[in-house]
């Protein structure tokens, strides 16, 4: 029971940061009673919206003079997560870039909230997977026959 607790408790994790990242976006970002609450009065409501949406907003990256990759606050701690991910062989760093990730994707960082998430969830199965035997499919426990040529 504990070691499978252990393996999917960083993914009951993941869909609950994900449910409450959707609850963000859909019920402060893009409701419209919100906004329109926001343009009369300040309340914290409107604070937690305004600097959810300075998250995606902020923090272009300047491809050249002309052109810049919007790809905001969220989507470069995913990138930061995700080269953590890769270099710090620990579960915790995998969780961490997949939660980072999946927050990204939904607050409208695509592309490096998807690489994130991508790399954390290979990191994590991957580190998941170190401490488990292999099984034999075939149930042959090495008595295979093979013909000599």
């Amino acid at each position: 029971m504990k070691r499978t607790l252990r393996l999917t408790l960083p993914w009951l994790s993941l869909i609950i940061i994900g449910v409450i990242a959707y609850a963000l976006r859909y019920g402060l970002v893009e409701s419209p009673d919100v906004a329109h609450l926001c343009d009369t009065m300040k309340s914290l409501e409107c604070t937690a919206r305004h600097a959810t949406v300075m998250g995606f907003i902020l923090a272009p990256l300047r491809m050249s003079a002309t052109y810049s990759y919007q790809m905001g606050i969220y989507g470069w701690a995913a990138l930061a997560a995700a080269v953590l991910a890769l270099s710090w062989k620990k579960p915790f760093a995998a969780w961490l870039a997949a939660a980072t990730g999946l927050v990204a994707v939904i607050l409208y960082c695509f592309a490096p909230g998807a690489f994130a998430l991508l790399v954390g969830c290979l990191r994590l199965v991957r580190l998941q997977s170190n401490g488990a035997t292999p099984l034999d499919h075939h149930r042959t426990g090495g008595r295979e026959i093979h013909a000599k040529p």
